[in-house]
Order: C-alpha cells, then structure tokens, then sequence
C-alpha cells in the first residue's frame, strides 16, 4: 500500500470511529434534553405556568435569605370562583385562574416565587421594602379587579382576597409562619375587595388548617368591593 493510501485509510478509520463515538452521545443528549424538560414540567402548573408547591417554596426560601426583612409573602384566593364555575362554565373558570396568575406574575416580577398552591390559592413572595408595600398592595388589588375577557366575547368580573406578611412586622423570616399569619390576614378581610397587611395578633390568632375569617387589629389597603 503506497503511504498516501495508508494515510487516507488511517483518516477513514478515525472517521468512522469518532461518528460511530458521536452517535451514543448525541443520543444521550436527546434524552438529557427530553429529561430536563420533563422535570422543569413538573415544577410547573400546567394550567397557568406557575411554580407547583414544592418549586414555590424552594425559590421563596432562597428570596427570604437573600433578602432578610425587605420580602412580603402575599396569599390570594380567587372570590365568588364557584359560581364562575357553575354559571358560565369551567372553561370560563381557567381563563379567570389563567388571568389572575398572568397578572400576580406581572406584579410580582421576575425574581419573585410565583406558585400555584392548589385550587384557586395562590402565593408569591418577592422583594419589596416596608415603604412600598402599601402602594404595591393597592396596586395587586386593581389589577386583579380587572374584568377578564373570554374567547366567546363574554367577560367575568374577577375578585380576589390578598394577604400579605413581611418578616420585620410578623418578627420572622420563617415562610411556613409567614405564609400562615398571610393567610389569615386574607381571611380576614375575605370578599371585602382588600389587600390586608398581617399584625403581630396574627401570629397568635387560633386557626383551623390555616383559616381564620374573625378581625383582629389589621392594616387595609385596596378598595371595597
């Protein structure tokens, strides 16, 4: 064999090897890829695109630490979401949860933890100072009061009960206590069409699974219903 065949075939050879090595991997890359999907998928609501319960309470906990005293943990519950339901159907239903998560993200931002908790519950907590939280709440409450428009040309006035705790008023940055004292905040003020702040009475406040609709001393923002 002369040596300009000799190199050709040695060229050959370390061609088929690196193609016949490549494909396996491209393979695995395909999966790994597929894989990643699944699992982001699962991190996800697949209704509305937010975070499930579990990647919620990951990334709200990280905000909490990065961020100390200067976070609120607000809790929301969609009003009146039953009979949305049950008159006008539940394709209607999803398009107002589809509408209050777009708007609660909007109004969060993008370093916020948005989750869906279950049902029509929903959570994010975010940075955000004591000075602005008054406005911010306000500003929650007027988007959410925002009529949804339906594909069929009809619209469903939406209502939402927002509470919200911040760790220098509830004296913790613990989420599990702040969440609580945020839910019960919400309940006290439920249908009222208000963003209500927690006190420290809340903290103290008895509860059944988390839920509480009696009126300790609260801070109210928003507008009546």
């Amino acid at each position: 064999m002369s040596s300009t065949l000799h190199v050709q075939a040695r060229i050959g050879q370390r061609t088929l090897l690196l193609t016949t090595t490549a494909l396996p991997l491209t393979g695995w890359a395909v999966h790994a890829i597929a894989l990643h999907r699944r699992l982001a998928a699962t991190k996800k609501d697949p209704l509305t695109g937010l975070l499930r319960r579990d990647a919620y309470t990951a990334r709200a906990q990280q905000i909490l630490r990065r961020h100390g005293d200067d976070v609120a943990v607000v809790m929301l519950d969609a009003d009146h979401f039953k009979a949305v339901n049950d008159s006008m159907g539940h394709a209607a239903g999803d398009a107002v949860l589809v509408a209050i998560a777009a708007r609660l993200t909007a109004w969060a931002g993008p370093r916020a933890s948005v989750g869906r908790l279950g049902g029509d519950e929903f959570a994010t907590v975010l940075e955000l100072p004591a000075d602005r939280c008054a406005h911010r709440l306000e500003q929650l409450v007027r988007m959410l009061h925002t009529p949804v428009a339906l594909d069929d040309g009809r619209t469903v006035d939406v209502a939402a009960s927002v509470g919200a705790a911040t760790p220098d008023v509830i004296g913790t940055r613990d989420l599990t206590q702040l969440q609580r004292s945020a839910d019960i905040a919400l309940y006290d003020g439920k249908h009222s069409g208000r963003a209500i702040l927690a006190t420290t009475q809340h903290t103290t406040v008895p509860s059944i699974n988390g839920r509480r609709a009696s009126r300790p001393g609260t801070a109210v923002w928003g507008r009546a219903a």
